[in-house]
């Protein structure tokens, strides 16, 4: 069938973890735009996401589908039209948390034990909340390490889908949020069928918050390098 929507993933995909889309990107999606529906569908929160895309005009799906955007051309603004929060046991999560560390020899951490965010999900900072940048980003970079302790965090809170975060985190969305549940109410509600759909992104191996729709129905284009967007696009431009 037809491709009708293409969807994104942002970080490592449309740009560098955490920094505003570049320019070279932007044509692209400028281009597909012209031809294409875009979405984004992220981790992060709606307004934080349409402001590292630099305002761009598109739908954005935020918190693995606890929030979701809709852009408003008139106003040149996105809009919420879900924004979810979920209960959180916090005295259970953070006792849970605890027993891991304990297990695992991670009892020394900077800062807080747990990250708790408002639409319910949460933030296992193996490292602790305060950590020193320098030592996150040296603690787990082929992130071997978490892949091989996530069966247990998800034994753990078996409530949870929990990837491999950050740098040297586990992130837990409530069930049964994830980027594929997400992407798949939008379609539904949208009359897009799973078939004229088209994702890319670039965590999509094991523990990664893109390996549900990486494993799914839906195509899958895989972005190793995000400065090389339109290489791997080149069909659809």
């Amino acid at each position: 069938m037809a491709v009708k929507l293409i969807a994104f993933d942002l970080d490592g995909t449309l740009t560098q973890h955490k920094t505003p889309l570049e320019a070279a990107n932007r044509a692209v999606l400028e281009r597909l735009r012209e031809k294409y529906r875009l979405l984004m569908v992220g981790a992060g929160t709606v307004r934080r996401i349409f402001g590292q895309l630099g305002s761009f005009p598109m739908d954005i799906i935020g918190n693995y589908g606890l929030q979701e955007g809709r852009y408003d051309a008139a106003a040149g603004d996105i809009v919420l039209v879900r924004d979810v929060a979920v209960d959180c046991d916090r005295e259970s999560v953070d006792r849970r948390m605890t027993a891991l560390r304990r297990r695992f020899g991670y009892e020394e951490y900077a800062g807080e034990n747990v990250e708790f965010h408002d639409s319910g999900s949460i933030t296992l900072p193996l490292l602790g909340t305060k950590a020193r940048q320098a030592d996150k980003l040296a603690f787990d970079p082929d992130r071997s390490l978490r892949r091989r302790l996530l069966p247990a965090v998800r034994e753990a809170f078996p409530e949870y889908t929990a990837f491999v975060g950050g740098s040297s985190s586990f992130d837990l969305a409530p069930r049964p949020y994830d980027k594929y549940f997400a992407l798949c109410r939008y379609c539904q509600e949208q009359g897009i069928s799973r078939e004229e759909v088209v994702y890319c992104g670039d965590d999509y191996g094991p523990g990664g918050n893109d390996e549900s729709i990486a494993r799914s129905d839906i195509r899958f284009v895989s972005v190793d390098d995000y400065t090389r967007l339109g290489e791997y696009l080149w069909e659809f431009l």
